[in-house]
């Protein structure tokens, strides 16, 4: 579960609804913009997680997730990042940060096809993350 005091979950500004809806948006834009890669791994050490070896495709276990994810207006800042790991033993589409993907991915299309605004998706995506 992600501790509110190491992860209180931030917004980006200048993503705003008409950023986000644009087709030609794209988060890598975003990404590492603010803090690095080697700056996200320390994120492991605040929640006492190991940072697992050999940790992509099939054998991921865990991902350093963004509380607010990047394409619902989220900052890609330490205070919006957070290992996401487990549970061991499932299949990777099973896995906690692939469950939460797909409330991401909804809430997300729901933003851009106009039928939810971006502060209303953020909450529930809040709401939901804590709980995922």
């Amino acid at each position: 579960m992600p501790d509110p005091k190491c992860t209180p979950g931030a917004i980006n500004p200048t993503l705003t609804d008409v950023v986000l809806k644009n087709p030609a948006f794209r988060t890598g834009c975003v990404r590492n913009d603010v803090t690095s890669e080697n700056e996200k791994r320390s994120t492991y050490k605040w929640y006492r997680t190991k940072r697992p070896r050999n940790n992509v495709h099939l054998t991921q276990t865990c991902e350093l997730d963004h509380l607010i994810p990047l394409y619902l207006g989220g900052a890609d800042t330490l205070d919006n990042i957070r290992p996401q790991c487990g549970p061991k033993g499932v299949h990777l589409d099973d896995r906690y940060f692939k469950e939460k993907d797909k409330v991401e991915y909804y809430l997300g299309r729901q933003v851009r096809e106009g039928k939810m605004d971006l502060a209303t998706a953020s909450g529930r995506l809040r709401r939901t993350g804590r709980r995922l």
